[in-house]
């Protein structure tokens, strides 16, 4: 487990690993006085608290996440994470997998938006 003072700087360093310094490089740049905490919110907790834990790989990391992201539909976030489940080692046929198991329990819709937006992904990659 990371150190709660640590929090930031471990996520910061995740973060970056796994969606690219490009990626965040603009999300921090973008963010004003209104949305700065709220990137410093993410970065300290989602990456630097629960991504940073040990009990899974960051691959399997990733496969849930995009599972989520699929069946709660946000596209937007999905893209991003379907880009770094393909940096944590994740094949496209895995993700492929992960959209099949989302048309069974978050259904149909979210799955084919899910696989949408996934192979748009694919074709950038």
């Amino acid at each position: 487990m990371v150190d709660p003072s640590e929090r930031y700087t471990a996520g910061m360093k995740v973060r970056r690993e796994v969606l690219g310094d490009p990626y965040v490089d603009r999300s921090l740049k973008s963010a004003d006085e209104l949305g700065r905490p709220l990137q410093e919110y993410v970065t300290e907790v989602a990456w630097g608290t629960v991504w940073s834990r040990p009990g899974l790989a960051r691959k399997t990391r990733s496969l849930i996440t995009v599972a989520m992201l699929a069946a709660i539909n946000r596209p937007h976030e999905l893209a991003i994470h379907v880009r770094g489940a393909l940096r944590n080692g994740c094949t496209q046929e895995e993700i492929v997998e992960v959209m099949l198991q989302a048309a069974v329990y978050a259904g149909a819709p979210a799955a084919l938006d899910g696989m949408r937006v996934a192979r748009e992904v694919f074709a950038e990659a």
